[in-house]
Formats: structure tokens, C-alpha cells, sequence
């Protein structure tokens, strides 16, 4: 492959089924770095790609690829490895195998890009009102019993749920910012606020950036929550 300027974005499958895609922009010369962007929508299947296109013109204007993933939507068995599998892909795709890899995901695209930089792959992670503690979103019964739908079973009734579970996979080894709305009332404030402190009572580095707005503040383009997550991976690459 080679290094496209900006455009449409590109295609990439890594798997036969429709969701397993990721589509790649590329801005003008050679990117700062990736911004692997992660959709949310509590991991339900009508919640897709969508809602990860509004940010990719102003990370590209930005000096950033972006490389914005499709997934299975029907449980963790697809949806995890599915994940794993487009963060894999950048090793395999010269234009975006890159020192800066940023997971960038909101809600439960939050929750994706964290659990999967615990297992490498990326260099950074800025989770946008992220569900990032599985245990107290289903004790809160978050998105209508979501944690639930998502795991097939109640949390606890495995013992690998704490697997998949971020504030359970302490302490993660790259640094990561929680950036959440005062005023959401989908995914709570205090999702943010516990995985920070139980980051760093474990050594690991994580900041909280609290801003003003709802849960989807976070992912609007014409936002201050959406400037000062850009200010953040101003601050991560050259």
C-alpha cells in the first residue's frame, strides 16, 4: 500500500462479515500519528460506524490518520476479537504503522479501546464518557441492562468477566485520559472519576478531564469538550 493524500476514506476489510471493516483517511503528508477511533452505542447492533464518521475531518485537518473501526455487534465473543483484530491490522498496513497509536473511542467504544491497549497495540488511549467500570454499569443497569446483553449473562456469573473488564485490568501500560461530561446522564460522571483514581492507586497514568455537557458533547466536532480532546493528542505526537 501506499500513502494516499486526503480524500475519501478507504475501505479495509479484515474478516467475511459486513462489520468487519475499517475505513482509513489519510491527511495531507505524513500523518502525526493514527487515532484509531472507536465508536460507541453500548455495543448493540443499530449503533454502527455512523457515529465515528463526524470526527475523522477535523482529526485529519489535524495532521492524523484515521482509522475508524467496524465491528460485530452481537456479544463480546465477536465484538472482542473483532477489535483486536483491526488494531492488529495496522501493523499490516505501512501508512498506519506508526510510533503514535491512539485508541480513541466513546461510551462503549471507550470501554473497546482500553480493553484493548491492555493487550498492546497501542500507545495512548483518550476514553470520551467511556464504560470503563463493567461491575457498576450493570449494578446501575447502564443502557437498559447493556453490560448483560453485551456478556451474554449477568456480570459476575463468569470469572472472566473481570477480563473484559477495564478498572479490573489495572494497571494498564499506556497512558490514558478520561474526558466525560458533567452533565451526562447516560454513561455517569463517576465511571471516569473511579477508573482514574483505581489507575493511579495502582501506578498506572491516567487523567480525568471533566467538561462541560451531556454524553455526547464528548463527540461533537464544533464542541470545547471535542477542542480540548484535540489539545490532548496535540500534546502526543510530533
Amino acid at each position: 500500500m501506499t500513502a494516499a493524500g486526503p480524500g475519501p476514506a478507504r475501505t479495509i476489510t479484515y474478516g467475511d462479515d459486513p462489520s468487519q471493516l475499517v475505513e482509513l483517511t489519510m491527511p495531507a503528508g505524513r500523518p502525526r500519528g493514527v487515532a484509531v477511533v472507536v465508536h460507541g452505542g453500548f455495543w448493540k447492533p443499530e449503533h454502527g460506524l455512523e457515529n465515528a464518521r463526524p470526527l475523522v475531518p477535523s482529526l485529519v485537518a489535524a495532521g492524523w490518520a484515521a482509522w475508524a473501526i467496524e465491528y460485530r455487534r452481537s456479544g463480546a465473543a465477536t465484538t472482542l476479537p473483532d477489535v483486536r483484530a483491526a488494531v492488529d491490522l495496522l501493523s499490516a498496513t505501512p501508512e498506519v504503522d506508526l510510533p503514535v497509536r491512539v485508541g480513541l473511542g466513546h461510551s462503549a467504544g471507550g470501554h473497546l479501546a482500553t480493553w484493548v491497549a491492555a493487550g498492546g497495540g497501542l500507545t495512548h488511549v483518550v476514553s470520551q464518557a467511556g464504560v470503563l467500570d463493567l461491575a457498576a454499569a450493570h449494578e446501575q443497569r447502564l443502557g437498559d441492562g447493556a453490560v448483560e446483553r453485551f456478556l451474554g449473562h449477568p456480570y459476575g456469573a463468569d470469572p472472566a468477566d473481570a477480563e473484559v473488564d477495564p478498572i479490573r485490568r489495572l494497571p494498564l501500560d499506556v497512558p490514558l485520559w478520561c474526558v466525560h461530561g458533567t452533565a451526562d446522564d447516560i454513561v455517569p460522571l463517576g465511571q471516569s472519576r473511579a477508573y482514574v483514581d483505581a489507575a493511579r492507586a495502582a501506578g498506572g497514568t491516567a487523567e480525568l478531564v471533566e467538561v462541560t455537557g451531556d454524553h455526547f458533547t464528548v463527540v461533537d466536532p464544533d464542541s470545547d469538550a471535542w477542542a480540548l480532546t484535540l489539545d490532548i493528542l496535540d500534546r502526543l505526537a510530533p
